[in-house]
């Protein structure tokens, strides 16, 4: 990964935002203020100001499934989604759309789960046994 990229959005709870993001995801906490903390999201920065999250709606069609838009998330190696899978179980996720795969034996497979923060962000986690294959068409 050449270039990090950094997204700062809405959330309703700073603590509530620490413990989700600390806690269950295990992003490493940085800077902060009273209004704003940033966190390390598998390495990408992302900034959490308190106020009214983004709206959404459930517009974005992938497969057979209406996905919350706009949504952010990640890529990873099949095994860390899996281990991040087992954590979100663990912390008794509502999903918005459980893990599965899609795409199956296509160019492109990917494992795949959508969840949202306590203050309603949505958050997709794609998973992918072959790195080389994310931008595979």
């Amino acid at each position: 990964m050449p270039h990090p990229f950094h997204l700062a959005y809405h959330v309703t709870d700073l603590d509530e935002a620490r413990r989700f993001y600390g806690g269950v995801l295990n992003c490493t906490e940085g800077r902060s203020t009273e209004t704003w903390v940033d966190f390390d999201f598998f390495g990408h920065q992302i900034s959490l100001h308190l106020g009214t999250p983004f709206a959404t709606s459930n517009t974005g069609k992938v497969g057979d499934h209406m996905v919350p838009m706009p949504h952010l998330g990640m890529v990873l190696p099949l095994e860390d989604w899996q281990v991040l899978r087992e954590r979100l179980e663990g912390a008794d996720t509502d999903w918005v759309l459980e893990p599965s795969v899609r795409f199956q034996g296509e160019p492109g497979e990917q494992w795949t789960m959508f969840f949202r923060d306590p203050s309603g962000n949505p958050i997709e986690v794609k998973g992918f046994a072959n790195m080389d294959a994310v931008f595979a068409v």
